[in-house]
């Protein structure tokens, strides 16, 4: 019986589903009909093409799969307040009745640790007993959703492990440093506060392995963070990023409050001028960024033997070079950005 991946063709699924593979795991990929599957058949993984918000499409999916690992989900705070709640929401409770339709008996559904809301961090560690949505205003359309898609497996008949990753960076990243890498090829990055506070990036791959180990050895019912403990703050992580693409380190400083206010002007902005994606900067990201959190792992490290493992800066320099064959120079970047053809 083979495991699904949902979201394989994405950042985190795809990683996943590289995971199960080198395990020798049997495993099969869920994929939209417009989705580029190039990487998962270079792996020689089976794609089953199918839309979580089509439920008519599922049934045949899950044909001969005894346990799911759910990655699929809208990233970010960009878009409708529909279509958010759909393609986090909506795309878990059709999977969780296709699932329960199909007797699947394992699920690792994965979530983020968005849902804790906006918490006011002591000193110590935060685990995964806090309660959720704290602070979260209803605008948080984003937030709102992931704590929903959470609830939708209450219930369900089979055994559910859930996972809360922070923020994902690695190859197959279209969300996350290829909006700090434009940022810096347009000249437009700077340092939020004091550039002090650590930042819970953590490397896909590690957390595919939390979400494989989470299906082997997961108690049902519980939730666990997957998480880096904090290794680098806002200023080491742009030096990183800056020395390996050979631009300049930022020197540039705005004050936390003027950086929420120009966040929420651009958001403004941005959807006056309907645009599709989001801009360089939102109050979302400056929440990201400001934030000194410290996630607690415990429960991870000792349930599931897992702890990251991936220096920062090995994992930004594969992620760019994954984006950018062999780190080219600023120039050309700035080039490339403005859609100029390079030698």
């Amino acid at each position: 019986m083979a495991i699904l991946v949902t979201g394989a063709t994405g950042l985190l699924g795809s990683h996943v589903v590289e995971r199960l593979a080198r395990r020798g795991e049997s495993v099969v990929a869920l994929a939209r009909k417009s989705s580029d599957t190039g990487f998962l058949e270079s792996l020689g993984v089976p794609v089953r093409r199918g839309d979580l918000l089509e439920p008519s499409s599922l049934d045949a999916a899950l044909k001969g799969v005894s346990r799911v690992i759910h990655c699929a989900a809208k990233v970010g705070e960009w878009g409708p307040p529909a279509e958010i709640r759909a393609q986090i929401e909506g795309a878990s409770a059709n999977l969780r009745a296709a699932c329960q339709d199909s007797g699947i008996g394992r699920v690792v559904h994965v979530s983020s640790v968005m849902v804790y809301g906006y918490p006011r961090f002591g000193p110590g560690e935060f685990n995964e007993d806090q309660p959720l949505g704290q602070r979260v205003n209803a605008g948080n359309h984003y937030c709102l959703a992931k704590i929903a898609a959470e609830k939708v497996w209450a219930g369900f008949p089979g055994e559910v492990v859930i996972v809360r990753p922070s923020w994902l960076y690695g190859e197959r990243d279209r969300v996350t440093l290829p909006r700090v890498i434009n940022a810096f090829t347009s000249n437009m990055v700077a340092t939020v506060g004091d550039g002090s506070n650590p930042l819970n990036l953590i490397y896909a791959g590690d957390v595919a392995e939390g979400c494989v180990l989470a299906l082997l050895k997961g108690k049902p019912g519980s939730a666990y963070n997957l998480t880096s403990p904090g290794q680098a703050t806002l200023r080491q992580f742009l030096d990183i990023v800056a020395d390996e693409l050979g631009c300049p380190r930022v020197k540039t400083r705005l004050p936390v409050w003027f950086a929420w206010w120009l966040g929420w002007y651009s958001e403004v902005m941005g959807k006056l001028l309907g645009m599709k994606r989001p801009p360089h900067l939102t109050r979302y990201n400056v929440g990201l960024v400001t934030r000194s959190c410290r996630y607690s792992i415990r429960r991870a490290a000792e349930e599931l033997d897992w702890r990251p493992e991936m220096p920062l800066a090995e994992g930004v320099e594969r992620t760019l070079r994954w984006h950018i064959a062999d780190l080219p120079s600023s120039a050309r970047l700035r080039r490339q950005a403005a859609g100029e053809s390079t030698p």
